[in-house]
């Protein structure tokens, strides 16, 4: 069995005055990036079968901007996350979902995605791990089912930034 993950970072936010860090919405330029990223995977990916969500506005935001059309879990358990908390998200996954886009943070994203690829010395793997900006995207394929998908189990295929 083939799985997809793909863990992207929330696009880029304003910092209005007296709005909470959970409240911020994206800036302009969060949304364009967004939207290229949506572009992006629509162009290279097999359609998102599943999406979980941080519950944070700016990924809400994020999530709509790429216009990604798929059954949508919004949690908090993805905010301020870790990479163990992550995967446990993900490993709750059904077997019948290939391919799973998540939603949210620094450093949760970018942690979980270097933490699942086994690939650390790929050149995608280098970028990643040197900066994983706004909107950018990490695609990471296994040949497990959700359930077991731990620590170094997944080839990063894909670190993609929408500029």
């Amino acid at each position: 069995m083939a799985s997809t993950l793909i863990l992207m970072r929330h696009g880029k936010s304003a910092y209005p005055d007296g709005v909470g860090d959970h409240a911020r919405p994206l800036a302009p330029r969060g949304h364009r990036e967004a939207a290229l990223a949506g572009d992006w995977l629509r162009a290279t990916q097999p359609a998102v079968d599943a999406v979980r969500c941080s519950t944070a506005t700016r990924t809400r935001q994020t999530l709509a901007a790429t216009g990604i059309d798929a059954p949508v879990e919004f949690t908090d358990d993805i905010y301020e996350a870790n990479p163990h908390t992550l995967i446990e998200l993900i490993q709750l996954t059904d077997d019948a979902i290939g391919t799973l886009l998540v939603v949210g943070h620094v450093p949760g994203i970018p942690w979980t995605a270097w933490e699942l690829a086994a690939n650390r010395e790929s050149d995608q793997a280098t970028e990643l791990s040197r900066k994983f900006p706004t909107s950018a995207l990490a695609v990471l394929a296994f040949d497990r089912p959700w359930a077991r998908i731990d620590p170094g189990t997944g080839e990063l295929t894909h670190f993609h930034v929408p500029r």
